[in-house]
């Protein structure tokens, strides 16, 4: 899944004009053995595409329809990436736009094509029909399962070997469709056409990390309607708001025990209240602004007006740096939680034998990037490209980066196995796992990965003399 897409092209594309008719694009799919025809403009840039579920669809009972031009039966604008792009990334947009064709570029140019079948195999059906599932929800009341759909398919990716990276990106990609599917029902349900909103998710899934067992972290931004008053505006926000948290909550996504939800009213805020609820975080550097800064400076537009979360985000990537006196404090409250590593190498664990894998492990990577992405004005949410990101400012070797990505997601991979296991038994997934449990080579590379977070909390150390 990390291979770029170029390598997994197994042919030359096969192209037509628009102009060519679909009789003959569907004579060429068969001479080729193909199931879909791309259609390029004079310069080969792809403008449409048809696949034999179009031909199917649209054509087959269409009188004339074989001496028609293909432009009049193809998908316009497919779905395209540039060919050096990742094979996961090819099928974290089969899974977001509910496809089964990728159309390959270079530049703006025609380059080749990858399916779901060259992706998966007969995995894909698991994931495209979810996903196409969740698209075509009529009403809550179909909504409901597909929280625990998402858990077993990651289960089953998991047992499969998938690379960790991939597999959080695509939990995390299908747990946003199915919040976006659940926010628009409610607001349709809801006839709201003002004011102008946007739903926000925020910690684990603002930074697109969820693992099989999350709670919600999640807000609305708002614009009041010309001659509208904020507290009118409010007011008839939070009743949907919170129509969508119980139906996440009943979609298997917890109410999050610390009310961080748009339901409530602290979290259900104008434009201009939740700046001047950041500026007064990051000016006070108060224990709350702390604790909160853990949460919502991962915050993430996911439905309704987009812009509005990220005219946020770019204002507190400006205003968060300006301000060192909070990133020290910030530093400061990261480096209070350490490894559970003794000086001599050996794990340092609870009354249980245990180690917390997400307080004592991946929190530690995920705060040295959230504090090199303020510092540094990233608008990311997401761990890895936050390091990404901050590897040139940080002047940071390439080899140390790597090992700083390669460990924060072993970390979070024996998380996952760790919460599989318990779901696989009846249990709550847990993120505690006995290092005396492991086998020789799994507890010698956790105890790498964790020693690498001293080297990142050195360098946080080190750069805000925390």
């Amino acid at each position: 899944m990390i291979s770029t897409l170029s390598r997994i092209v197994r042919r030359q594309p096969v192209a037509c004009p628009a102009g060519e008719s679909v009789g003959r694009a569907i004579a060429r799919m068969r001479e080729h053995s193909i199931g879909s025809m791309i259609v390029v403009d004079e310069e080969s840039v792809p403008i449409g595409i048809l696949t034999l579920r179009d031909v199917v669809d649209r054509v087959a009972l269409k009188p004339g329809a074989l001496e028609a031009p293909i432009a009049d039966f193809m998908t316009p604008h497919p779905v395209t990436l540039p060919v050096q792009e990742t094979a996961y990334a090819a099928a974290l947009a089969m899974v977001r736009h509910g496809v089964r064709h990728i159309v390959l570029v270079d530049g703006a140019k025609l380059a080749g094509l990858v399916s779901e079948r060259d992706l998966f195999g007969l995995q894909s059906t698991g994931v495209r029909h979810l996903s196409t599932e969740i698209k075509g929800a009529k009403d809550l009341s179909a909504i409901n399962r597909f929280g625990a759909d998402i858990r077993d398919l990651a289960c089953r990716m998991i047992a499969q070997g998938m690379a960790v990276g991939p597999l959080t990106a695509f939990i995390a990609s299908l747990n946003d469709l199915l919040t976006e599917r659940i926010v628009e029902l409610e607001f349709a349900v809801a006839g709201l056409h003002r004011p102008r909103w946007c739903w926000v998710v925020m910690g684990s899934e603002g930074r697109s990390e969820q693992t099989l067992v999350t709670d919600q972290d999640n807000g609305i931004i708002f614009v009041p309607a010309p001659g509208q008053d904020v507290a009118d505006a409010r007011a008839a926000l939070l009743p949907v708001a919170r129509r969508i948290n119980q139906a996440l909550d009943r979609a298997g996504y917890r109410l999050c025990p610390g009310d961080i939800m748009a339901g409530n009213p602290k979290w259900c805020l104008s434009l201009d209240e939740w700046r001047a609820r950041f500026a007064s975080w990051i000016d006070s550097g108060s224990p709350e602004a702390l604790l909160h800064g853990a949460i919502f400076f991962d915050l993430r537009p996911l439905a309704g007006e987009l812009s509005l979360g990220r005219e946020l985000r770019a204002w507190l990537a400006v205003h968060a740096p300006a301000n060192p006196r909070f990133l020290h404090q910030m530093a400061g409250n990261a480096l209070a939680n350490r490894a559970p590593l003794s000086w001599l190498g050996g794990f340092r664990t609870g009354a249980d034998g245990s180690i917390d894998l997400k307080l004592n492990g991946a929190t530690l990577f995920v705060d040295a990037a959230r504090i090199f992405s303020l510092a540094y004005g990233i608008d990311e949410c997401n761990t890895e490209r936050r390091l990404r990101a901050a590897a040139p400012p940080l002047k940071l070797p390439a080899t140390e980066l790597e090992a700083w990505i390669g460990a924060f997601h072993y970390v979070q991979g024996q998380r996952l196995r760790r919460q599989a296991e318990c779901l696989a038994q009846g249990l709550a997934p847990l993120n505690r796992v006995d290092p005396r449990a492991l086998n020789d080579f799994d507890r010698a590379v956790l105890r790498g990965a964790l020693q690498r977070t001293r080297a990142l909390q050195h360098r946080v150390a080190l750069d805000y003399q925390a």
